[in-house]
C-alpha cells in the first residue's frame, strides 16, 4: 500500500483481520475503532473492518468502499466460518494469496485456494511469496504450488512476485511505520516497490468483481487477500 501511494495512487486498505499483526493494529493503534478510517504516515488510508466483515457490511458501507475516491482498495481479507470472503472481498478483481517457502505455508496456501475456489468459483489466484532468502527459493515454492493447484483444482495462479526476508520490516512495524516509508533503501522496500509497479499493469480477470471498477480511471481497483501495509 505504501509503495502504491508513493506512485501517486490514492490507496485504501480495508483491514478485516483482528490480530495484533494486522495493519490496523500496527499502524492505526488501539484507538482506531472498527469502521473508522485514518490516513497513516506512509500516505494511504486505513480502515479497521474486522467487525464489519464478521457481522456483514451494509449496502451503504459497501457502496462507500466501492464508489469511493480511492484509486485502489486493498482488502486484507478474513475468511468467514464457511471459508468464504466477506461481501466486500467478493468484489475483488484479483485474489492475492501471501505465502512463504516453507512446506507448511505452501500447504496452507493450497488449502486457502481450495476453500475459495469452492466457495466462490475463483478460477485464478495471484501468489506473493513473503520472507524469501532468494528469488530461486521463491520460484521453487511458486512452481510447486502452481503444479498442485492446476492438477487438483483446475485453477490457474500467477506469480505476483516475492519479498525478501528483511529484519527492517519488523523494525518498521515496531515504529508504527512501513518498510517503504521508514527504510526505503531496504531489500524488502525495493521488492514492495517492484510489486506495486507491476500491480498497476495486472490485466483484469474476466468476470471479476462487480464490473464497476477498473485498474485505470476514476473507479477503484480491488485486490482481496493479505494486503500487507508495506
Amino acid at each position: 500500500a505504501a509503495a502504491l501511494a508513493a506512485l501517486g495512487k490514492d490507496v485504501l486498505v480495508v483491514d478485516e483481520r483482528a490480530d495484533v499483526q494486522s495493519a490496523a493494529a500496527t499502524l492505526g493503534g488501539a484507538w482506531l475503532r472498527d469502521g473508522e478510517r485514518t490516513r497513516v504516515a506512509a500516505g494511504f488510508g486505513l480502515c479497521a473492518a474486522a467487525r464489519l466483515a464478521r457481522d456483514g457490511y451494509s449496502d451503504t458501507q459497501l457502496s462507500d468502499f466501492i464508489d469511493g475516491q480511492a484509486d485502489i482498495v486493498l482488502v486484507d481479507a478474513q475468511l468467514g466460518a464457511d471459508g468464504g470472503f466477506s461481501a466486500l472481498a467478493r468484489e475483488a478483481h484479483d485474489v492475492l494469496i501471501v505465502t512463504r517457502v516453507a512446506a507448511q505455508a505452501i500447504t496452507e496456501a493450497y488449502a486457502c485456494m481450495k476453500r475459495l475456489h469452492f466457495a466462490h468459483a475463483v478460477a485464478q489466484f495471484r501468489v506473493l511469496t513473503n520472507q524469501v532468502g532468494s528469488h530461486a527459493d521463491a520460484k521453487t515454492a511458486f512452481d510447486n504450488l502452481a503444479g498442485v493447484a492446476s492438477r487438483y483444482l483446475a485453477v490457474s495462479i500467477a506469480d505476483a512476485g516475492c519479498v525478501s526476508a528483511d529484519p527492517l520490516v519488523e523494525h518498521a512495524r515496531d515504529l508504527m511505520h512501513t518498510a517503504v516509508d521508514a527504510f526505503p533503501s531496504s531489500a524488502a522496500a525495493r521488492d514492495y516497490r517492484q510489486i506495486a509497479a507491476d500491480l498497476l499493469y495486472w490485466p483484469m480477470r474476466p468476470g471479476s468483481g462487480a464490473g464497476r471498477a477498473m485498474h485505470a480511471g476514476g473507479k477503484p481497483s480491488y485486490e482481496a487477500g493479505a494486503a500487507h501495509a508495506a
